[in-house]
């Protein structure tokens, strides 16, 4: 499968002349899972809306393959990438069948009708997740977690090379929240590249991911998380002390955060 490449050159990102993130050079590779971690207001939402074409950058360019996505319309950009929102609801009472087929609006003209094909396609992503035992169900009555699943199966009926995620694990319980990161790495898996906002870096490393980490308008620093995610930078992000360790579990080896707690 060919790699798709999201690359951001130069960017200086944010509202008309309000400048939010300036002088960013970054690259997103299909087949690879990018964390992005940075504190309330840092910015994180502001990237993720450039990048889905909702805001023009202000300088610089965002670029899928080399072209501009200020060229790309609308359906076509949905086509190459998808987003998820933190878990929410829908204002109607949708089935789930019907929420997951919402997914290929990107593939339909102004007044056409989902086809034969798109509702196989909808039905094959509800299978991938292993909900389709929910396609009957109206969306507005499932749990959270479960809502969150029918969105992300929205999602991969867009058929997409890129996955950008919002918090995906916001609100969830913690069982649930574990079912999304696992979900995560099944999809990098298939050769998808994941974008995904978190205010958790621990799932950084249980996803095995690179990180971007957005601070004081700037991308502050880049690369492989236990490269990046030390103690000291994470105290620096959110300005509490927080005890990085390795863990062993079952011949398994990763690091995980501990907030370092003073009697």
């Amino acid at each position: 499968m060919e790699t798709i490449k999201i690359e951001l050159r130069q960017a200086e990102l944010g509202y008309k002349k309000s400048v939010v993130l300036k002088n960013l050079n970054v690259e997103l590779l299909t087949n690879s899972t990018v964390c992005l971690l940075g504190k309330n207001g840092a910015g994180k939402t502001t990237l993720f809306k450039s990048i889905l074409g909702i805001l023009p950058t202000l300088s610089g360019s965002i670029n899928i393959n080399g072209k501009n996505i200020a060229h790309w319309n609308r359906n076509e950009l949905a086509r190459h990438i998808a987003y998820i929102p933190q878990a929410k609801t829908l204002p109607f009472p949708f089935s789930v069948f019907e929420v997951v087929l919402f997914g290929r609006t990107a593939y339909l003209s102004q007044f056409s009708s989902p086809s034969k094909k798109d509702k196989i396609i909808a039905d094959a992503c509800l299978e991938q997740l292993n909900i389709m035992y929910l396609k009957n169900r109206i969306f507005t009555h499932l749990s959270g977690g479960e809502q969150q699943m029918v969105i992300i199966a929205r999602a991969l009926a867009q058929q997409p090379s890129f996955l950008i995620m919002d918090e995906p694990t916001s609100s969830l319980d913690f069982g649930n929240q574990i079912k999304i990161i696992q979900e995560v790495n099944n999809l990098r898996n298939e050769k998808m590249g994941i974008f995904m906002a978190t205010h958790n870096p621990d799932h950084a490393f249980m996803c095995d991911a690179d990180v971007l980490v957005v601070h004081e308008g700037t991308l502050w620093k880049q690369g492989y998380c236990n490269d990046i995610l030390t103690n000291e930078t994470l105290k620096q992000i959110y300005g509490v002390d927080i005890d990085v360790i390795d863990l062993k579990h079952n011949d398994k080896e990763r690091k995980i955060c501990i907030p370092a707690y003073k009697s």
